[in-house]
């Protein structure tokens, strides 16, 4: 006999199953593709504070270099100082050997007594002798003073000797500590590289990345687009890598450094993938678009206002790049092929470069 059970319709499952199969459709060319997890920042902040950490370090370990070579030189003076002091006192003491040389030929060996005895003017002879005795005491002071000053400086020499010591002591834990800071930092950096690659790899980004900004005095309305940088590649200039000229200034900055905006502005694309790796594009008051790309990571969504010297990104690697560095263009449409030299633009506007 048949079952009681009546069968389960199969049409809503097949529907139900051809729907979680459905490929989502490509995002469209200029908007924020997100088909991986978004990026907690973890990974980000740690950059983001190691390289805080490490500037830090580093600017202890040059201030700590700079007072141990004043000490150095300090140390050097004195003994130069010690020196004359020395040549002086032994001038003093030949000088005073001939006096009382001199002084014993004169009959300077004979008791006084004697002396007034056999005198034909006595007067005359203690006169000549307390001249003598000033002249012997003013010596003798000048021996002891010399002597107290070599004693002085003996000793402040001992005492820039150990400074030195102490700070060559600390200059050696500063230098260790900065290495272990740059050490962890190059770990982070090669991690977060690997992110951005893996995004640039999928054609997806991972979305932005919270970041707390770091401490900035106050900014006007434009400024350079990263800190510490050396200008690599400039505006024009031809070679292999590009299909004609190199359409930007490029920034030569390691991984991870945060990428501020040049100026007030809304976010108009965020993209992963292509040459240009990782990129941002921000539209300013006035019609100039200007790009950030090679990014390793991206701190905005597309559409956000961001403020001049906002924190957008953070610089990589990623893309058809051959190094750390931020690609950096000023453009008067959104897409590449209207670009301007970013240099001279940026001087107009109060932020000369170099």
């Amino acid at each position: 006999m048949p079952s009681p059970r009546r069968s389960r319709p199969l049409v809503p499952v097949l529907l139900c199953l051809l729907a979680a199969f459905t490929v989502r459709p490509a995002a469209a060319e200029g908007e924020q593709a997100l088909s991986g997890p978004p990026d907690d920042g973890g990974l980000s902040t740690r950059v983001a504070r190691l390289h805080q950490e490490a500037e830090r370090a580093t600017r202890r370990y040059e201030a700590g270099a700079r007072r141990l070579e004043a000490e150095r030189v300090r140390a050097g003076e004195l003994n130069r100082m010690l020196a004359e002091k020395r040549q002086e006192a032994k001038a003093l003491r030949e000088d005073l050997g001939r006096y009382a040389r001199a002084q014993y030929r004169a009959g300077g060996g004979l008791p006084v007594t004697a002396q007034l005895l056999l005198a034909d003017d006595p007067e005359a002879l203690m006169t000549s002798h307390r001249a003598v005795w000033g002249a012997d005491l003013a010596v003798h002071n000048v021996i002891e003073k010399s002597r107290r000053a070599e004693r002085r400086l003996t000793e402040e020499r001992r005492k820039a000797e150990q400074r030195s010591r102490q700070l060559e002591q600390r200059s050696t834990e500063l230098a260790g500590i900065r290495q272990e800071i740059q050490t962890t930092l190059e770990e982070a950096q090669g991690l977060l590289q690997g992110r951005a690659d893996a995004s640039v790899a999928a054609g997806s980004c991972r979305g932005a990345v919270r970041l707390e900004e770091p401490e900035q005095a106050a900014v006007g309305p434009w400024v350079a687009p990263v800190d510490g940088y050396t200008l690599s590649a400039g505006f024009g200039q031809g070679g292999a890598r590009w299909a004609s000229r190199h359409t930007g200034q490029d920034f030569a900055v390691p991984i991870g450094t945060p990428v501020r905006a040049v100026g007030e502005g809304r976010v108009t694309r965020v993209a992963c993938g292509g040459p240009f790796g990782i990129e941002v594009v921000i539209e300013h008051p006035g019609g100039h678009y200007t790009q950030y790309a090679h990014l390793a990571a991206v701190t905005v969504d597309q559409g956000q206002q961001v403020g001049a010297g906002q924190v957008i990104a953070q610089s990589g690697t990623s893309g058809n790049s051959t190094g750390p560095h931020l690609h950096f263009e000023v453009r008067v449409t959104p897409a590449s092929g209207s670009a301007l030299d970013p240099v001279p633009w940026l001087s107009a506007r109060g932020v000369p470069l170099g």
